[in-house]
């Protein structure tokens, strides 16, 4: 069976939106004229060229397209004809999706061509606040005027989003850590190397809280890993390169506790979500988490550790106009409100260029020294 592709052109005119193979224009054109010629002259092509893609696709399709005989008019073979056939039938159930998909293709494009547009690419460890933010963004953008944002959101672990910050798929990651987390703990092992004084630039966003997410009533009365490894409970983990993985092992070390004594250590879910889920299906008895994903399932909820979420650029985007719309978002009222109404989250300092060493405090350099 032969496969579809699709494309698209960009063009100032207001023509009419097809999908429509150049072939078929080709077939419609030396059936309606009765000759290769008479139809290359009513397409403005060449009588080489047409023949010559004829052939092309006789080649490609494996079957004849168009037969003709001394003294006769050229005329589609039946494989042609039901070419045609197909085409029509297409076109006539289609063209609302067409016209639809048209639509929305000039929408997102639209944003491309106004100057007072943005659009910023953010790799960042899964959290409800971005997820709020990318919608707040949108409909401020519908609401005015002013400067529009868009935030072009791909979740994935803190590492993972470092890393593509570094490697100039995005301009911006978003990534959490411990409050107060200090050297020589596995948050350090796991960013310093990813984060440069000098490079990188840390911008504020919020306070969020990790905690257990248990079935609700908490039947088990957990309250700490300790009581989740003496008491056996089942544990849905996440994926190494993800910040809440870190989060848990500095957490157990902070207990001086081994990944060995937690139940299903080594069973991992891709979200906060997913881990959730886990928990309310019954396949496991408690997963790390932030509380809006457990209040969101029916879960109960046990606050462990205060972590801020940060997001980081490279000091040379500060100025890209997409960053600086960002930024004037993340200090607005209304936004700071909408991020307190979120389970376990709390703006600080959202939206302010804040210094690495004070928050990050891992490197040994001069004071004086631009972090």
């Amino acid at each position: 069976m032969h496969r579809l592709q699709f494309h698209y052109t960009l063009s100032r005119d207001s023509s009419p939106a097809l999908v429509r193979n150049p072939l078929i224009d080709l077939l419609q054109a030396v059936s309606t004229q009765g000759s290769i010629s008479a139809g290359a002259r009513a397409l403005g092509l060449s009588y080489r060229h047409v023949w010559g893609e004829l052939k092309r696709w006789e080649q490609e399709l494996g079957h004849e397209l168009v037969v003709w005989e001394k003294g006769q008019s050229a005329r589609l073979t039946e494989f042609g004809a039901k070419l045609m056939w197909a085409e029509s039938q297409a076109q006539a159930r289609l063209a609302p999706q067409i016209e639809a998909l048209r639509a929305e293709l000039e929408r997102s494009f639209a944003v491309a061509f106004d100057d007072s547009a943005h659009v910023v690419t953010l790799y960042a460890s899964h959290d409800d606040a971005l997820s709020a933010l990318r919608e707040h963004a949108l409909k401020q953008a519908s609401a005015s005027d002013q400067q529009q944002l868009h935030l072009d959101i791909r979740f994935t672990g803190s590492v993972d989003a470092i890393r593509a910050l570094n490697e100039d798929r995005c301009v911006m990651a978003g990534f959490h850590t411990l409050l107060h987390t200090g050297p020589k703990t596995l948050t350090e092992r796991a960013y310093k190397p990813l984060l440069k004084p000098g490079l990188h630039k840390i911008i504020g966003f919020a306070q969020r809280t990790q905690g257990l997410m248990v079935v609700k009533g908490n039947p088990l009365g957990l309250h700490s890993l300790q009581d989740v490894a003496q008491k056996g409970a089942r544990f849905a983990n996440r994926a190494i390169g993800t910040g809440t993985r870190v989060v848990l092992d500095d957490l157990l070390a902070q207990a001086d506790m081994t990944a060995s004594q937690l139940a299903g250590y080594e069973h991992t879910e891709p979200s906060h979500a997913a881990v959730a889920h886990a928990v309310a299906s019954g396949q496991f008895e408690v997963g790390l988490g932030i509380a809006a994903a457990a209040l969101r399932a029916g879960l109960g909820f046990v606050p462990l550790a205060e972590e801020r979420y940060h997001l980081v650029c490279l000091k040379s985007a500060l100025q890209q106009p997409g960053i600086q719309a960002l930024l004037q978002l993340l200090k607005t009222p209304a936004w700071q409100a909408q991020v307190t109404d979120l389970a376990g989250y709390t703006p600080v300092q959202s939206g302010d260029v804040l210094s690495m060493r004070k928050v990050l405090p891992w490197w040994s350099y001069p004071m004086n020294t631009a972090a």
